[in-house]
């Protein structure tokens, strides 16, 4: 059984990867990866609180609130917890299929949220499709920035914890 303890390594770097929200551009944004990393290397409430901290902090400064503020909060809760299914695992490509489900999930379920605003799109699925299609041109962004992101965050994780802090090195399993 894990030990709820503070992980300096993977808590360093998802908080360098939020300053990295602060630069954000074209749909360019850490925050999806910064999700997954920390429900793979966080423990407990930590993995949970990270993001949604790191994204109340930031709206005010990178365009405030929304009706779609909820869903997308929700989407990256939901990064946490497919994170979470990683955190045995250094495989690329288990991190990378889990990179692109979280960008898959983020693009319906924020996108739920612009359909459901007052005064958007009609409430029907006609309307649904239209947001939909819409949103497609920001899918490209969210998912290239989701696996360079998970890519960096993951990858330094596996070199630090080699090299630097080896009690954060994450176990082989069989």
């Amino acid at each position: 059984m894990e030990k709820n303890t503070v992980r300096p390594l993977a808590l360093g770097l998802t908080v360098m990867g939020g300053l990295a929200r602060m630069a954000q551009n074209l749909n360019f944004a850490p925050i999806g990866a910064i999700s997954l990393f920390a429900g793979a290397r966080l423990r407990g409430w930590q993995a949970y609180a990270l993001p949604i901290v790191l994204m109340a902090a930031t709206d005010p400064f990178l365009g405030g609130y929304s009706f779609a503020t909820p869903f997308i909060y929700a989407s990256f809760l939901l990064n946490v917890w497919i994170g979470s299914r990683l955190r045995s695992s250094e495989n690329p490509a288990l991190i990378g299929g889990a990179a692109l489900f979280g960008s898959v999930q983020f693009f319906f379920l924020s996108n739920v949220g612009v359909w459901l605003a007052p005064h958007g799109y009609p409430h029907t699925a006609a309307g649904l499709g239209a947001c939909l299609t819409a949103a497609i041109p920001f899918f490209r962004g969210t998912m290239v920035s989701d696996l360079v992101y998970t890519g960096a965050l993951f990858g330094l994780h596996a070199l630090l914890s080699r090299v630097v802090v080896r009690s954060e090195r994450v176990a082989a399993t069989a």
